[in-house]
Order: structure tokens, then sequence, then C-alpha cells
């Protein structure tokens, strides 16, 4: 399949182009539809850069499922090689707090641009299709794990995507060869923070069991 067309802004960083969207003033809250007009043609990449890096640093608790499920839009639209990212009318309603969003981004971006030094478009072809489509699988499965509530589980797939989405947005197959064991990790800890979470449940539903029985 042909690759999407390469945006006027490609020389733009990624990091300048998140903190253009944070310093963007505007009404209390920041809609989905809002966020990606803004993004441009450099989404999906730019846009899973945007979602994940909330994830790669210390955020309110639950944010994870909703940023999550935001993710599996550009994931798809990666995964079936689609050149327009659709969103339904609903879902670009979305919003979340203006505020919140851009005190994220600015904590992010400072470590993002140290990651940009060390980039740039090499390997291409792992950022363009077949690969970008099985890169979009691989981002979808990172995005189930987010929704997921596992303790300390937010942070590997946040990372990996952030990662996955950098890669694409700066053509950098390099990085993005990097993403596949990252996203093996990511899914051995959410496996194992899972496991431990359940026997904690089954330890606490035991417990109080036994508790009323005496």
């Amino acid at each position: 399949m042909a690759s999407r067309p390469a945006s006027p802004e490609t020389k733009v960083s990624t990091s300048a182009l998140l903190m253009r969207l944070a310093e963007v003033e505007g009404e209390e809250r920041i809609s989905v539809g809002e966020i990606v007009s803004r993004l441009g043609d450099r989404a999906p990449g730019l846009l899973l850069v945007m979602l994940a890096l909330p994830m790669c640093i210390p955020n309110v608790p639950g944010i994870s499922t909703i940023f999550g499920l935001l993710m599996l839009a550009p994931a798809l639209q990666l995964a079936l090689a689609r050149e327009q990212l659709w969103l339904p009318n609903r879902v670009r309603a979305w919003s979340v707090p203006r505020a919140a969003l851009s005190g994220a981004l600015r904590r992010a971006t400072p470590g993002l641009r140290k990651i940009e030094r060390l980039i740039g478009a090499h390997w291409t072809m792992f950022v363009l299709p077949p690969a970008e489509q099985l890169l979009g699988l691989q981002t979808m499965a990172m995005a189930l794990v987010l929704m997921l509530p596992i303790p300390g589980g937010n942070w590997p797939p946040g990372i990996t995507v952030a990662a996955t989405g950098l890669a694409l947005a700066q053509r950098d197959g390099r990085l993005a060869l990097l993403t596949v064991p990252m996203a093996a990790l990511s899914l051995a800890i959410a496996w194992v923070g899972f496991r431990i979470a359940a026997a904690a449940v089954n330890h606490t539903i035991h417990f109080i069991a036994n508790l009323f029985a005496g």
C-alpha cells in the first residue's frame, strides 16, 4: 500500500507541535475533535505521542482507561492502513480538562526533547506498510492493557505507545523496532500485575468470608 503523504510540517519536531497544543488557550475543557484538528496530518503518530505522554508520568488514577480507549482509534487506523483518521462524532465530543492536559504535556515535553536528539528518519521501511500495520496491532494491545485497572501497569505500555508514536511521527524505523521488545515487556509486567491483583482480591474475599463465618 502507498504510504501516508508527508506533512508540510514534518521538519517541525514532535515536542514543538505538542507544546503548541499545550499553549493554546480556550474553554475549560478541550474536546477530542479539537485535539485531532490541531494535530493535522501528523496524526496518528503525533496523536499517539500526545495520548501516551500523560501515562509516562504520575497522573490522576483512572485516566489511563480513558486515554487507552482513545488510543484505539489511531491504532486501528494504522492496522487498517487508512490515510484519514476517522472518529465518531460522539468520540469527538469527549473532552478532558485543558489545564490537566497542558500540564501533563509541559511536564513530559522536556524529556521528549532529549529523546528527539537521538532519532531521525532512518530505516523508514519499518514505519511504512505492512510494518506500520503491525505497529497498529501492537498499539491496540498496549491500549487494551492501559484500560485495565492494573496497579503500576500503566507506565510500561504508556512508554511503549509514546515511543511508537514518536517513531511514526519522525519516521524512525530503528525506534519502531525497539518498541517490539518494549511491548513484550509491557505485556509481561501487566500479566504479573494482574496475577498479583487477582491474588490480593481473592485473599481479601476469603479473609472477609472467614471473618463472618467465625
